[in-house]
């Protein structure tokens, strides 16, 4: 990224600064909400392809454009510096202009609006009311006049979208319906996804604070912010087991997600053990643990 203007690598290099403003670790917390509500519709003899493929399409889009929100507004409001210990961040390092990401933001989302057109058609005015909210509080997440992410709110937002949100519309799409079981569901893959944000704020405490970001770790604390990360991942692999035990899990494949505890276990020790730049390590491992939990939370779910 460092070649002279004009020269033949440029385009090369400017995919992968887009590459790294979409943030490619953070997109299977788009992945695996479609894949668990999939999974129950599918096992409610329920299933349409293209209504499938247009969900995950627009749940990565709105996901993109996200971060591509996050990476310009933490520039402007001063959250990304050159003191970061996370991963680079495009616009903050110079990589592309504010404007240019800005842009980038305004045509991801406009692309999820237009296939998300379709979406409303299967599934109506509850569908397009869940697409509108879901892109301006990934705009307000850092932006706007009360940005979420910079009061506390950060956890209960992933939480509500890549949790509830997500896992209960994409059955809605697929059966027209969302039943208690399907509710359930939605706390594991909710919980664990929010856990990757804990550990990406526990990392950041110290620089958050100094720019004013006022994230439930900075309020709360390094101690209670480790239990909170412990706390989630209690309460997700308890849920395998009482949809087991309520019938919406059949068979014994309800433990397929319970071959991850170990992983979960030695993230939690990790956690405790460590951080500041340290943490990278923990925040890729928790994102690894909320793909390979969630696809085998799925595969559970089937029939």
């Amino acid at each position: 990224m460092n070649e002279p203007e004009g020269t033949a690598s440029e385009p090369i290099d400017r995919l992968r600064g887009w590459y790294l403003a979409a943030r490619p670790a953070t997109l299977p917390a788009a992945v695996v909400p479609v894949l668990v509500g999939t999974a129950l519709a599918v096992s409610a003899r329920q299933f349409h392809l293209i209504v499938f493929l247009a969900t995950l399409a627009c749940s990565l889009l709105i996901q993109i454009g996200t971060n591509f929100a996050n990476d310009y507004y933490d520039f402007r409001k001063g959250a990304d510096t050159a003191e970061r210990l996370g991963p680079t961040r495009v616009t903050q390092s110079g990589i592309f202009t504010p404007r240019q990401v800005l842009l980038a933001t305004g045509y991801t989302f406009a692309l999820a609006l237009l296939l998300g057109a379709y979406l409303v058609a299967v599934g109506g005015a509850p569908i397009l009311a869940v697409g509108i909210f879901s892109i301006l509080c990934g705009i307000g997440y850092t932006g706007g006049p009360f940005p979420l992410g910079y009061h506390g709110l950060g956890d209960l937002f992933v939480f509500v979208f890549f949790g509830l949100i997500a896992v209960a519309g994409t059955f809605y799409l697929q059966t027209g319906t969302v039943t208690l079981h399907v509710l359930l569901a939605t706390v594991p893959v909710g919980l664990l996804c929010a856990n990757i944000l804990v550990v990406n704020n526990l990392r950041d405490i110290d620089t958050d604070r100094a720019a004013g970001k006022r994230t439930l770790a900075v309020r709360i604390g390094r101690e209670a912010t480790r239990q909170q990360y412990m706390l989630f991942q209690l309460i997700s692999y308890t849920i395998p087991f009482t949809l087991w035990q309520t019938g919406a899990s059949w068979d014994y494949t309800f433990w397929l997600p319970l071959l991850t505890l170990p992983r979960a276990v030695r993230l939690s020790l990790y956690l405790v053990a460590n951080q500041d730049r340290a943490l990278n390590k923990a925040l890729k491992g928790t994102a690894e643990l909320h793909l390979r939990f969630g696809a085998l939370f799925a595969l559970s779910l089937l029939r």
